[in-house]
């Protein structure tokens, strides 16, 4: 029997998924970082910083950048664990990892760089000090599996940083729904040529777990001392939890 699963607000095969979460990518990668300056106005860099604050990263740490595309966060990271720290910049998509790896190097800087599938990371048990995930849980199949192997890599006392898209604070949901599906695929189509993309970014929030929801399932994959802190409007949520 098929497994199904969302794709936005469409549903498909699990395998169909996988294939239109990375035409997705393949074609927003070139676009991409300057599409998110454009679409929260530049927040998005606040957000990221404030993450790799609040992840508690220090010196000489090990921390795993999972669907870390264009290495927003590991270009952080980086200034955080030093000369004796490791940042592993990982993506299940080759053109935005490559992205990201082409802009370390352009920054003088050479990390370690994997294409792998979040829910089958191929790093041993109890070695990161911090795992990140930035806008990515979102497009994953099985979310839970997905938290369940970065439990896994992370060693005990260590942490994981969950930056997501949430639900926005009720007042301003009607205009975030037009921004989303109008003003949004409208701006997708005139940068990035790809407005479908786009509209498949506004749903994609829509159907993935609201605050309460994502603070459970962590708790669920194992995670404790699980919190959140709300961002632009509730728009944002910044989910941290701890291995022990």
């Amino acid at each position: 029997m098929t497994r199904t699963t969302h794709f936005g607000f469409k549903t498909v095969s699990e395998t169909e998924k996988a294939r239109e979460v990375a035409g997705v990518f393949d074609s927003v990668a070139e676009r991409y970082n300057l599409m998110n300056d454009l679409m929260s106005g530049g927040m998005h860099r606040l957000w990221k910083r404030f993450a790799v604050e609040v992840s508690g990263v220090r010196s000489g740490n090990r921390v795993l950048d999972i669907a870390g595309g264009t290495a927003d966060l590991s270009s952080l990271f980086l200034e955080q664990v030093g000369s004796r720290g490791e940042v592993w910049l990982t993506d299940i998509n080759n053109s935005m990892l490559t992205i990201g790896r082409d802009r370390l190097l352009d920054e003088g800087t050479a990390v370690p760089v994997a294409q792998c599938d979040a829910e089958k990371l191929p790093f041993p048990t109890n070695y990161f000090d911090c795992v990140s995930v930035a806008f990515g849980l979102r497009n994953m199949t099985h979310k839970d599996a997905a938290l369940k192997e970065m439990l896994r890599v992370l060693r005990p006392g260590g942490c994981v940083i969950v930056l997501e898209f949430s639900r926005i604070w009720k007042p301003l949901q009607r205009l975030y729904d037009l921004y989303s599906f109008k003003v949004l695929p409208a701006m997708g189509g005139f940068i990035a040529k790809d407005p479908d993309s786009y509209r498949y970014l506004a749903e994609s929030i829509r159907v993935h777990p609201g605050q309460e929801e994502l603070k459970q399932l962590m708790q669920k994959a194992g995670f404790e001392r699980v919190e959140y802190f709300n961002l632009a409007a509730n728009a944002v949520a910044l989910h941290r939890g701890y291995k022990f």
